[in-house]
């Protein structure tokens, strides 16, 4: 599926690049089966009553599959100084390699010293251009109110 007509592909990444955004490594598990996780920039949320969150994965990614049939997610929003951990979920191979974290309520990974963290389980997913917009329910999160974020700004990771 192409944009709107008359709006370049790379017009609209240019201009989007211009809206700051958070970065969070989106991660889940399966009962014995290694852990998975994607980096993502499109993590908002949705609903307070009842709680709901979104992310948007790519109909390309190799690890949005496994983290369907999880069922459940964990948002773990990127502190500033992280931006190695972001760049190491972003890229193929073992993205949990020296990656301290530990199992949040529902077995996905809950990375270390992260700003926030976010367990879900996954309520709906809708089809949305080339990717998939995924809706959670929230059960648990928690955050580190002092940290700083990790902000995403004309391509590049900015401090707040």
């Amino acid at each position: 599926m192409s944009t709107l007509p008359g709006i370049a592909r790379d017009d609209l990444r240019g201009v989007m690049a211009c809206f700051a955004t958070g970065v969070a490594v989106i991660t889940a598990a399966q009962p014995g089966r290694p852990p998975v996780g994607m980096a993502v920039n499109s993590f908002v949320s949705v609903s307070l009553d009842p709680p709901l969150v979104l992310f948007c994965a790519a109909h390309t990614s190799s690890t949005w599959p496994a983290i369907r049939a999880a069922g459940h997610f964990c948002a773990n929003v990127l502190a500033a100084g992280q931006e190695e951990l972001a760049r190491a979920f972003a890229r193929k191979g073992d993205r949990f390699a020296g990656v301290t974290h530990t199992p949040g309520i529902t077995g996905a990974p809950v990375l270390r010293d992260v700003h926030a963290h976010i367990e879900c389980k996954i309520v709906e997913t809708y089809e949305a251009g080339d990717h998939t917009v995924v809706l959670g329910r929230v059960l648990d999160l928690d955050a580190d109110t002092e940290a700083a974020p990790l902000l995403f700004y004309r391509s590049a990771y900015r401090l707040f």
